[in-house]
């Protein structure tokens, strides 16, 4: 995994000591020179339109797994305005998820990212989100071979 944002304050391994890689840089700049591919998956969890815009305007026009971004319903449409006076189409727009994550009821940072990593594994694999329980949906899906998950 490989955290980046373009406050070094932010950027440390103190603040992300299981990160793969650290990047101080502008997440868009840091995004248009890395590679990525069906696989890759971008979670966006700064909250803040000045990082937000910049970096899912790329992400969105790449052929990635999943783009998600984190914040409020009200930060969302906000968002979706502001993506759409960069010139995103319907269609780009439509592959973010947002808010993030599957509702869980969760509250802290950990139950947070637990939900966030669920909807990406529904996402890529075909899942509902729904309880198992009483559910007729089936339990195991083909998913051919298995491949890891980036985030970026």
């Amino acid at each position: 995994m490989t955290v980046c944002n373009a406050r070094p304050v932010f950027a440390t391994p103190a603040r992300f000591p299981e990160a793969d890689d650290i990047v101080a840089d502008w997440p868009h700049r840091y995004l248009r020179r890395t590679a990525t591919d069906v696989r890759t998956v971008l979670c966006v969890l700064t909250h803040d339109a000045k990082f937000d815009i910049p970096l899912l305007t790329e992400a969105l026009c790449l052929s990635v797994a999943y783009v998600d971004a984190m914040g409020s319903r009200r930060t969302h449409a906000d968002r979706d305005r502001r993506l759409r006076e960069a010139g995103l189409t319907h269609g780009e727009l439509a592959r973010l998820r947002s808010p993030i994550g599957l509702d869980r009821g969760a509250r802290t940072p950990e139950e947070i990212a637990l939900s966030i990593a669920r909807e990406i594994v529904a996402a890529r694999r075909g899942g509902t989100g729904v309880p198992l329980t009483g559910a007729e949906t089936p339990i195991h899906r083909d998913g051919g071979e298995r491949d890891a998950v980036v985030a970026a």
